[in-house]
């Protein structure tokens, strides 16, 4: 049997329906193009110009965009390509532009986007408090916000974001190394009611009296990390036991004034502690050493 010939002159077949002709909004833009990643419509987009409307169509509907789906390192014409329609997000996670990302590129987006409610921009050190005070002051329903290693974050820039966010829920200033107890304190007076998860890790300036503060405003705080926070003692994590009933995770490690018996407590609620209890280490080590793992009541 002979093959069928080839359609010439981009003529198609009687009957046959391209991909261009379904309906764009009721068919491909919510059930194909949503299943398309980011990295794809980039390149479906310079198939045509016809795709290309497709694509920059489908991308002005965005209610979420993380530049991970486009690749570790994402280029700067590519992210203002990618968001320069888009006025619905919700949720923008743009850590892999870290090495670049500056407020003329960003200030743009959040003004067009005041409805977001979650914004990564963990190692994003070239912001500055220009870019976090526009994002206080146009997107009131910030809930959850990333701001992990951006040494650029110092107390005046959180006391903004404290005045202007009252839905925050969750904050990541890990590494935010400019801060100290004073804008912590004043963090947890303003929004403490509603902070739900909170790291503070590898923060050197924070101590006991940010945490007690933040245990006294937070009540239904669920998720503390102080790691490597080195004033961070006993007496804070005490308070942390006492006024903060819903605390289901605490990070403790290389904490090292904060002992055992603060601990005890909220162990005996079921608190996640990343800290192992003494006997339990001293076992470990025990059989580390010996290859075998010698009996011991724990409950005695």
């Amino acid at each position: 049997m002979e093959p069928p010939m080839e359609q010439s002159g981009g003529e198609q077949e009687p009957g046959a329906v391209r991909l261009l002709d379904l309906p764009w909004e009721d068919v491909l833009l919510p059930h194909v193009l949503n299943r398309v990643p980011l990295r794809q419509l980039l390149r479906l987009q310079r198939v045509s110009r016809a795709f290309r409307a497709l694509v920059q169509l489908h991308l002005a509907g965005l209610r979420r965009f993380d530049a991970a789906q486009v690749g570790p390192q994402i280029p700067q014409a590519a992210l203002a390509w990618l968001l320069r329609d888009a006025e619905g997000l919700q949720e923008l996670a743009l850590a892999p532009c870290h090495e670049w990302l500056s407020d003329e590129d960003l200030v743009p987006v959040l003004a067009r986007n005041p409805q977001l409610r979650s914004v990564a921009l963990a190692g994003c050190g070239q912001l500055s408090r220009r870019a976090l005070g526009a994002l206080a002051e146009g997107c009131p329903r910030l809930q959850r916000l990333s701001l992990a290693h951006c040494d650029w974050v110092d107390g005046l820039a959180l006391r903004g974001l404290a005045d202007r966010c009252p839905a925050l829920e969750e904050l990541d200033l890990t590494a935010c190394r400019q801060l100290k107890d004073e804008a912590i304190v004043y963090l947890a007076q303003r929004r403490g009611a509603g902070l739900r998860s909170l790291s503070l890790a590898v923060n050197a300036n924070v101590g006991d009296v940010a945490v007690q503060e933040l245990a006294r405003n937070c009540p239904e705080l669920q998720h503390l990390d102080l790691t490597g926070c080195l004033r961070v003692g006993s007496d804070g994590v005490r308070t942390l036991a006492e006024y903060c009933p819903a605390l289901r995770s605490l990070r403790v490690r290389h904490c090292h004034h904060v002992a055992e018996p603060s601990l005890s407590r909220l162990r005996k609620r079921g608190v996640d502690i990343d800290v192992e209890p003494p006997l339990h280490q001293a076992l470990v080590l025990l059989q580390d050493m010996a290859g075998f793992a010698p009996f011991v009541n724990l409950q005695v």
